[in-house]
């Protein structure tokens, strides 16, 4: 029997939404981010869609239900449309794309999985750093360095990069394997927190605490030219230049501050951290560090 059924020519956003297993509002996104063409509006001004509108709608969703992420799906799409692929040739060319993407972002997930994995292994705070730096710190026993190390070891590694932390570690080795030269510095961090708010600049204990501070850095320094670690800043230089080929190139030329910092970030100067980076000292506290900065340009060669 002859069907007097005569299928529309184009249908509204909700029976579109509907054929294609996804909600209008799903779809006016795909017109907003470019995945889906803006279809031409009837005469009530409401979208009507075609059968090439309900071909791309199911390409969408079975791209999106295997786990494609819309963006990769509209990059693919628009690939194709530029390089003006026909037919069974269109769609090999977007499932090559698509297939690309996912290669992409399995490299990614592998990327990300591994540091996640070093970071459980090296301990949450130690992991955070670069391998360049925690090679220099897994000499030491387990628990010799401070949370307040590590963190000041992040800190200037976002600033100068994995070498000027390398070089700065050199500090927190001479304190972890000499007992004598921690105590005096747990002390003397004490001492210097301890200059609050309710402190005068010109208190007596400001200048004390500065005078303790610059002979302690003294001693230390001295600790670090007669024994320091195994390696000396020339060896970490070379190691550095030798394991970082690219970056030694593209460094030339520059200061300590254009050292890369880690993969997605780029480095800061100085000058701009000392803006960025907030420290929560009184002005007694910042008096103090003054002092002992004059303390030290007092006594040095050059003066």
């Amino acid at each position: 029997m002859y069907s007097s059924f005569i299928p529309p020519r184009q249908v509204k956003i909700g029976d579109a939404a509907a054929f294609a297993g996804t909600t209008p509002r799903a779809i006016r996104h795909y017109h907003e981010i470019g995945l889906l063409p803006e279809p031409v509006r009837g005469g009530d001004d409401r979208r009507r869609y075609g059968y090439e509108d309900m071909i791309r709608l199911l390409w969408i969703r079975k791209t999106a239900d295997a786990g494609i992420a819309l963006d990769d799906i509209r990059d693919a799409f628009a690939d194709t449309a530029s390089a003006g692929a026909e037919s069974d040739d269109s769609i090999a060319s977007i499932l090559e794309r698509l297939e690309e993407s996912l290669v992409a972002q399995e490299a990614e997930l592998r990327r990300q999985r591994t540091a996640v994995q070093r970071m459980r292994t090296e301990g949450s705070r130690m992991g955070l750093l670069s391998d360049f730096v925690t090679s220099r710190l897994k000499s030491l026993p387990e628990g010799s360095l401070r949370q307040a190390d590590l963190d000041s070891l992040l800190v200037t590694e976002r600033i100068f990069g994995p070498l000027g932390a390398a070089v700065q570690a050199t500090r927190f080795i001479a304190l972890a394997t000499h007992p004598d030269l921690r105590e005096d510095s747990a002390r003397i961090d004490a001492a210097e927190e301890a200059l609050d708010d309710t402190i005068a600049v010109d208190d007596p204990r400001v200048a004390r605490v500065a005078a303790e501070r610059h002979a302690f850095e003294k001693a230390l320094h001295a600790v670090i030219e007669e024994s320091g670690p195994a390696e000396s800043d020339d060896a970490l230089f070379d190691s550095w230049d030798t394991s970082h080929p690219a970056a030694a190139a593209a460094d030339e030329g520059e200061d300590e501050a254009g050292q890369s910092s880690g993969r997605g970030q780029e480095p800061m100067s100085a000058f701009e951290a000392t803006g960025k980076m907030p420290y929560d000292f009184s002005p007694a506290r910042l008096r103090c560090m003054e002092l002992a900065e004059e303390l030290a340009a007092h006594e040095s060669p050059a003066s």
